[in-house]
């Protein structure tokens, strides 16, 4: 990549796309997700739900040997870290499932993690937060423990003695309560009863804190496991960011993407749509019977309910920031070369994935993963442009020999281009800026005469062609 090419810091990214009966996120009520603007509730995709179907679009065509980060390093957003070592510690190294379990969940444990009440077999071996961390980082772990078998066996042992013994002295004071009738006590009895149990509290805690603390986890083990989880080369670490509080040394990254939150250029409409599922044993049954009398027995479907759907012409938004990209992979320990050649990788994935990628939520039942979209926008710039603002008038779809400005998505596109336009005349920095349509009726609307040389843009057809 020469200088020129990343004269500008800042990728904007803009995007019209049309869905029709659909539900890609949903609230925790199973509705539809959505904010008013402009005076008018519209629909919305989160950049939640966004963010995630881009990152794993990208590392999934990475693992697959496609686009072009294939064949690098690309993360994994879990709370089964210990689980993903001890599966290693199982296969590659050939140790019985429990030890290995129990191993790795205390060598990460002890490293500053959390974990889930040992009492709940669901959660006893996941962290309490999902950690974002390169791909291979349970097999390092694992590589390193069966390394170290001898000292690390010795060190499990008794920090698992230790935290039962811990565990064990703070139920002792539960156990030890006398148990009281269901009668309100005197202001007598209350005061005694209070003080009877400070005094247990602090004979409880002082019991604990005469127990023999956790046993450090051994240096050269909690740097292994550090180094594992950190960032290091995994490229969608660098793109999307990291937060993790738990462990202070452990390195956080700001993310070099910014996304919006999608949503609809017009007012929304959702329905509800009743369904019913048919029973196919019951219908056989119909089918085959001898009389209307058993036919009547089987009358009637397997399963009914309502799923609300939604429709529309939907606006997003993504930024990347280019110097943020490379600073991310040079911290991660790559060279200014490396660092270069991966961040250019990463932007041309970065852009597949915001064109192609789609939440799967109901994917089978909506085919939504299966939409293009109307018009992609690309440009650079010295800062971020997110041009929402175009839409907060919402777009009108009645005809226009009603007043209305007809279908959304031609009259998004002028609107978009009309506001990119203008706003390319007073700011000097936007500059490469490109369009790409999967919509005839778009195409045609940009071939119209000055309609793509008004709005400065050039005309491309592949995705690739979208950036320098």
């Amino acid at each position: 990549m020469t200088t020129e090419d990343v004269r500008s810091q800042f990728l904007s990214l803009h995007l019209l796309e049309t869905l029709v009966a659909v539900l890609p996120v949903r609230d925790e009520n199973g509705q539809p997700k959505s904010l008013v603007y402009g005076g008018a509730e519209r629909h919305m995709i989160t950049s939640q739900a966004r963010r995630r179907a881009e990152r794993v679009h990208a590392r999934n065509r990475a693992n697959a040997g496609l686009g072009a980060l294939k064949g690098r390093s690309m993360g994994i957003r879990t709370r089964e870290w210990a689980l993903l070592a001890a599966r290693e510690l199982e296969s590659a190294h050939g140790w019985e499932r429990e030890e290995a379990v129990v191993t790795a969940r205390a060598v990460i444990e002890a490293s500053g993690l959390k974990f889930g009440d040992p009492g709940k077999k669901t959660v006893a071996n996941l962290t309490k937060v999902l950690i974002f961390a390169p791909a291979d980082a349970g097999a390092r772990i694992a590589a390193h423990i069966a390394a170290h078998v001898d000292e690390l066996g010795e060190w499990r042992d008794e920090y698992l003695r230790a935290q039962a013994a811990q565990a064990e002295a703070a139920k002792k004071p539960r156990r030890g309560a006398k148990k009281k009738a269901d009668v309100p006590p005197t202001e007598d009895e209350s005061a005694t009863e209070s003080a009877t149990e400070s005094a247990t509290e602090s004979a409880a805690e002082s019991a604990t804190a005469k127990l023999p603390p956790l046993p450090p986890l051994p240096k050269p083990t909690r740097d292994a496991v550090l180094l594992a989880i950190a960032p290091r080369d995994a490229v969608d670490i660098a793109l999307y960011g990291r937060f993790l509080a738990e462990i202070a040394d452990s390195p956080n990254v700001d993310g070099a993407v910014q996304s919006s939150h999608a949503f609809t250029v017009h007012e929304a409409e959702q329905i509800d749509d009743f369904y019913a599922a048919a029973d196919d044993a019951k219908l056989d049954r119909k089918r085959n019977a001898l009389s209307f009398l058993d036919a009547a027995d089987d009358a009637g479907a397997g399963m009914t309910g309502y799923q609300s759907l939604i429709s529309g012409t939907f606006y997003r938004h993504a930024v990347l920031d280019r110097i943020q990209l490379r600073t991310n992979l040079r911290v991660a320990g790559m060279t200014e070369a490396e660092a270069e050649e991966a961040a250019d990788d990463a932007e041309k994935e970065f852009v597949n994935a915001f064109v192609e990628a789609f939440p799967e939520a109901k994917k089978n039942s909506t085919a939504s993963t299966g939409s293009l979209p109307a018009l992609v926008l690309a440009f650079e710039g010295e800062r971020p442009y997110n041009y929402a603002a175009a839409f907060q008038l919402p777009v009108d779809e009645a005809p226009e020999s009603a007043g209305g400005n007809g279908p959304a998505g031609p009259a998004a596109v002028r609107r978009l281009l009309r506001h990119h336009a203008f706003v390319s005349r007073r700011r000097e920095d936007l500059r490469t800026a490109r369009v790409l349509t999967y919509d005839p009726r778009i195409d045609d609307l940009l071939g119209e005469p000055g309609m793509a040389a008004s709005a400065s843009v050039t005309v491309v057809e592949s995705i690739e062609a979208l950036t320098p």
